[in-house]
């Protein structure tokens, strides 16, 4: 099972030290819930606090580790510094190389993103983020030198609208413009609107993709799919519900809810251009990768070479917001 797994995975490298005081409620640190599977309650007990690195799925976690237990079975958390934290979501989410401009803008968003789950979460849950793209994906000790740099250069900033932290949703990839947050998440944002980006390197401004029968009809629930159309787009152009059909039955699902359902890479966004119904499945051509929300990375990494500072770069995706410093006590 998943969570033996997990149990068996929590291997300690070093020396089991004193447990750690109790926690401070405050923002200096983050509570990550590792791995990709959530507890289906908050009913659990901590069996274990100490101070150690743990390796989890080729990744490496340093801090201290609490191991829990539920009626799913066990948890892992890595209560961890917040800049340390911010150190390993820009690492894992963008390229350790990227300009340095562009690292810096990924990584006011990710502290911001944080500190916007800490403050909703912490009196809650008995977490306040995943290591997940459910959240920010956070491989824990894999920075580098400039992703040191960026984070240093911009400690304790974070991105406020009307004195609070934003929702700082961020994509990998957008082409020609961004998403409107109410097609993705249901509501409006005066500080997220679509804007118009440039053309970059991206490696998924173009993509083809085949998705087989047997899997569209396993996550959809329904047999033998003979063909699939578009119900409606999006204001940006994107696909917002798909049909598909077996001759008898039909179902009518929103794309970004199948993407949810591929487990998000299988169909890497909904800006779907082209459709093409095969015998053993559908090919998917389309361009973008991710949701389309707020700042595209690669996006600001065009930008970043052409000279744009990341204060520029989080205006254009964020525009109405004030770059703020957290508490130097938080």
């Amino acid at each position: 099972m998943l969570y033996r797994v997990l149990l068996i995975s929590f291997i300690i490298l070093t020396s089991i030290y004193q447990s750690y005081a109790q926690d401070r409620i405050e923002n200096s640190y983050i509570r990550v819930l590792l791995g990709d599977t959530r507890p289906s309650s908050n009913e659990l007990e901590k069996i274990k606090k100490v101070s150690a690195k743990v390796i989890l799925s080729g990744s490496t976690y340093k801090g201290a580790i609490e191991l829990w237990k539920g009626s799913d079975g066990y948890f892992l958390i890595n209560v961890v510094e917040l800049e340390d934290y911010v150190k390993g979501v820009v690492a894992s989410e963008v390229g350790i190389n990227w300009p340095i401009e562009a690292l810096k803008a990924q990584a006011v968003l990710a502290r911001t993103y944080a500190v916007a789950h800490i403050l909703r979460n912490r009196t809650r849950n008995f977490y306040d983020v995943t290591s997940s793209v459910f959240h920010q994906v956070y491989k824990g000790d894999v920075a580098s030198e400039e992703v040191d740099k960026a984070v240093k250069e911009t400690k304790g900033e974070i991105l406020t609208f009307n004195r609070e932290p934003i929702m700082a949703y961020y994509h990998a990839c957008s082409v020609e413009k961004t998403e409107d947050p109410k097609e993705v998440f249901g509501r409006e944002y005066p500080y997220l609107q679509s804007v118009e980006v440039p053309f970059t390197p991206s490696p998924y401004n173009i993509w083809e993709r085949k998705v087989a029968f047997d899997l569209l009809e396993k996550v959809l629930q329904i047999d033998k799919i003979k063909d699939v159309e578009i119900i409606s787009y999006t204001n940006t152009g994107r696909i917002k519900e798909l049909k598909f059909t077996n001759g008898k039955n039909s179902r009518i699902i929103k794309a970004n809810e199948l993407r949810r359902l591929l487990k998000w890479t299988v169909l890497p966004s909904t800006m779907i251009t082209n459709m093409r119904v095969e015998n053993d499945g559908v090919i998917f051509e389309g361009r973008g990768y991710g949701h389309g929300v707020g700042m595209c990375q690669w996006c600001a990494f065009q930008m970043a070479q052409e000279g744009r500072n990341y204060k520029d770069i989080l205006q254009h995706f964020y525009p109405g917001t004030v770059l703020s410093k957290i508490n130097e006590n938080n």
